[in-house]
């Protein structure tokens, strides 16, 4: 038997309404009609079961049967802050750690990055999170959040307990990926890496340097590698 397919709701009531490209892609794609079971997500953390009772021009109407908590969401609280990558490799990023259990996504711009971001291409990183949560069956979808500075970024990830910098240039580890206590923030370059600078403000502002071993990684394999370690060091893969 297969799994319901899933779709995002902004608000849960007893009767939703699935619009907009949600709702095409259920009747154009799914081919979703009266009678279908589906699970309805809100972001809360919470998957509704619903069946689709009215079928209309614009909208699939549907009528929630039951709620339950997801067992799915990380118990761990941890973020990747990654420079702005060229062409689509942003995406794969976020893609693949929203698979590997963060809670939200930061992209910045650094000194050393080639890439620009804009409103719709923000928009896009989070279409990207929501199609990512569904597919591994997450019940919310990360937020994906830009900086338009080095020192934005930095400020963004002030509250974490844990605060770690993957840097080409070291060559030992200041901190630790593999004992990790509280909430958790790596931050990853862009293809041009960080500048001297920019490591030594990060490290003023609680961050730790981190190595990812004697090779130097692209920036989509040194963002994946890293949160694999975290994830599993925080119990999420073991």
């Amino acid at each position: 038997m297969s799994t319901p397919k899933r779709f995002f709701i902004e608000k849960i009531a007893e009767e939703v309404s699935l619009e907009g490209e949600e709702f095409r892609h259920a009747k154009n794609v799914l081919r979703l009609g009266v009678g279908d079971e589906a699970t309805l997500l809100d972001g809360s953390g919470r998957e509704f079961s619903a069946v689709v009772v009215r079928a209309e021009k614009s909208r699939l109407i549907f009528h929630v049967v039951g709620a339950r908590e997801s067992n799915r969401e990380p118990r761990a609280n941890y973020c990747l802050l990654i420079g702005a990558l060229k062409g689509d490799k942003t995406e794969l990023v976020v893609q693949k750690a929203v698979e590997l259990g963060v809670s939200s996504v930061i992209v910045f711009a650094s000194r050393y990055c080639a890439a620009y971001m804009n409103e719709n291409k923000l928009e896009r990183l989070n279409k990207v999170s929501r199609e990512a949560a569904k597919q591994c069956l997450r019940a919310a979808a990360p937020p994906v959040e830009y900086c338009g500075d080095f020192s934005s970024a930095l400020e963004a990830a002030r509250s974490y307990d844990v605060k770690l910098i993957a840097c080409e240039f070291l060559s030992e580890n200041e901190g630790t990926m593999s004992e990790i206590n509280g909430s958790c923030a790596v931050m990853v370059g862009s293809e041009g890496g960080f500048c001297e600078e920019e490591f030594e403000e990060a490290k003023r502002a609680g961050f730790c340097g981190i190595t990812l071993g004697r090779r130097i990684l692209r920036a989509e394999t040194a963002a994946i590698a890293v949160l694999s370690v975290i994830a599993h060091g925080m119990g999420e893969l073991g």
